[in-house]
C-alpha cells in the first residue's frame, strides 16, 4: 500500500497536491511519503516479532539523510557497501552497533574507518579480504567482528543483473569452501567470528529461493557449532520484491513466518536487510511533458526526466506505472515516454499503452522510491533533481536541486590551458 491517491481528480501525496509541489520546486523531482515509509518499515519489523532480529535498511536503495534518519528513529540499523554509505548512516545517527558492512571491494581506507567506528560486523566476501581485515585490525589493535557471506548457488528467479547468489556471481564465498575459511578465520589475529551471511538477489517474488537459502545456511550454522565456532548472527540479506506491475510478492508477514519456521531451534539473532520493499512504493518521480513527436513507426512523449534521473527502465527494462497528476478524459496510445538524454536507451517506458499525455502535463512515474535517486547521475551535465518528503499536509525539501555551479565543484583548469593558443 501507499499514500499516493486522487482527491477530486488531483493526485495527492498524503494530504498535499502533487501539482502544488511541482509549482514550488519545479520538475523533475522525487517525492516520498512519510506515512508510507513508516508503515512499510513497521510492517516489515512486525513480521519478525517474537524472534530476535535487527532490521538493517539497505542504504543503497535510498541514501537520503532524512530517510535514513526516519528509519533510525524507528530502530533501524544500516546495511552498507561503501565508506560513503557508512558516512551517511553515521550522519543520520544510526547506531554503529546496528551497521553491517557488505561489498566485494572494500578499500583499506574504508575498512579502517569501519573498524574505528565499531560496527556490528563485516560481511566478508573473499579469502583475501578476510586476511586484510585481520591485518588492519591488528595494526589498529581492535577486534574485527566478521561473518562470511556465503554464496549458496541458488537461482532467485529475478533479473540476472540483480541476482547475487549463484556461483557465477561475483558475490560471497562458495558454500563448498566456507568451512575452510571459517576455520582459518578463527585462527586469525584480531578477528572474531560472529555470524553467517547471505544475500541471493533483489526483487524476488517467491518464497522458495529464500527458504532454500535458509535451509543451506542452517546446516552450515549447525556444523560450525559442532566445530566449536558459535554463531550469534544469521544475516539473510534482503531481496523481497514489490509490485511494479502484475507481480504478486509475498506479504512481509508471510515471508517472516516462513523464515522463522525454518529457523526453529537455532539460537541466533536474525539480521534482515530490506531496501526496495520498504522504500520502493513509497516514492515517485514527477516529470513534466515537453513535447509529443511522431515518426513513421512510433509515437513519443518527451518529458524532462531521463535515464540519468531513473536508470532502471534503461538498465533492466523495468516497468513503472505512469499516472497523470491531473485526471482528465484522454485517449490511450501506444507510445514511448522518453527523456532529454542523447541515448536511444533514454526511456522511462517503451512501446507501451499509456495516456496520451500532452505538453505541459505532469506525469507521476510510480514505484520509484528504490534505486531511483541513488542510481542517478549527471550525464549530459544535467543537475540531479530535488527530493521532497511529505508528512501529513506539509512538504519538506530534503535535497535541493543541484545548480550548474555544483556540477563543476572540485574541477580545475590548469594554468597552461589558459595561456595556450589555438
Amino acid at each position: 500500500m501507499h499514500h499516493f491517491h486522487y482527491i477530486n481528480g488531483e493526485l495527492h501525496c498524503e494530504n498535499v497536491p502533487v501539482a502544488k509541489i511541482a509549482e514550488a520546486v519545479g520538475t523533475p523531482f522525487y517525492l516520498y511519503s512519510h506515512a508510507t515509509l513508516t508503515h512499510h518499515f513497521r510492517t516489515f519489523d512486525a513480521a519478525f516479532a517474537g524472534y530476535p532480529h535487527i532490521i538493517c535498511f539497505a542504504v543503497k536503495a535510498n541514501a537520503n539523510l532524512a530517510i535514513l534518519r526516519l528509519f533510525a528513529g524507528l530502530g533501524a540499523g544500516a546495511d552498507i557497501v561503501s565508506g560513503g554509505e557508512l558516512f551517511r548512516a553515521l550522519k543520520a545517527e544510526v547506531s554503529p552497533q546496528r551497521i553491517v558492512y557488505s561489498g566485494v571491494g572494500k578499500s583499506f581506507k574504508e575498512i579502517r574507518r569501519a573498524l574505528k567506528t565499531g560496527i556490528l560486523m563485516f560481511n566478508i566476501e573473499s579469502s583475501q579480504e578476510l586476511g586484510e581485515i585481520s591485518r588492519l585490525a591488528t595494526r589498529l589493535k581492535v577486534h574485527a567482528p566478521v561473518a562470511l557471506r556465503i554464496n549458496p548457488d541458488i537461482d532467485p528467479q529475478t533479473h540476472p543483473y540483480i541476482s547475487t547468489g549463484l556461483k557465477k556471481n561475483k558475490f560471497g564465498i562458495n558454500l563448498d569452501r566456507a568451512l575452510l575459511d571459517y576455520e582459518r578465520a578463527r585462527q586469525l589475529p584480531h578477528v572474531e567470528v560472529v555470524g553467517v551471511a547471505c544475500h541471493i538477489g533483489s526483487q524476488i517474488t517467491e518464497l522458495s529461493p529464500f527458504l532454500e537459502a535458509v535451509q543451506r545456511l542452517r546446516e552450515l550454522v549447525q556444523e560450525l557449532t559442532r566445530r566449536g565456532i558459535p554463531i550469534r548472527y544469521l544475516d539473510l540479506g534482503g531481496g523481497l520484491g514489490i509490485t511494479y506491475d502484475q507481480e504478486t510478492p509475498p506479504h512481509p508477514r508471510d515471508y517472516g513466518q516462513a523464515l522463522i519456521n525454518e529457523l526453529k531451534g537455532l539460537d541466533v539473532t536474525l539480521i534482515l536487510e530490506p531496501g526496495r520493499v520498504i522504500v520502493g512504493n513509497a516514492g515517485i518521480l514527477v516529470t513534466r511533458v515537453y513535447y509529443t513527436k511522431d515518426s513513421e513507426a512510433k509515437h513519443f512523449i518527451v518529458v524532462d526526466a531521463g535515464m540519468n534521473d531513473l536508470a532502471r527502465p534503461s538498465l533492466y527494462g523495468s516497468y513503472h506505472a505512469l499516472w497523470p497528476v491531473l485526471q482528465a478524459p484522454r485517449r490511450e496510445v501506444t507510445a514511448s515516454l522518453v527523456g532529454p538524454i542523447c541515448e536511444s536507451g533514454d526511456f522511462l517506458a517503451k512501446d507501451r499503452p499509456m495516456n496520451d499525455f500532452q505538453p505541459g502535463e505532469l506525469v507521476a512515474v510510480m514505484s520509484a522510491g528504490a534505486y531511483g535517486f541513488s542510481m542517478s547521475s549527471n550525464y549530459n551535465a544535467r543537475p540531479r533533481v530535488a527530493e521532497i518528503l511529505v508528512k501529513d499536509d506539509e512538504f519538506y525539501v530534503i535535497r535541493k536541486r543541484e545548480s550548474y555551479a555544483q556540477l563543476i565543484r572540485g574541477e580545475a583548469i590548469p594554468e597552461f590551458l589558459w595561456s595556450s593558443t589555438p
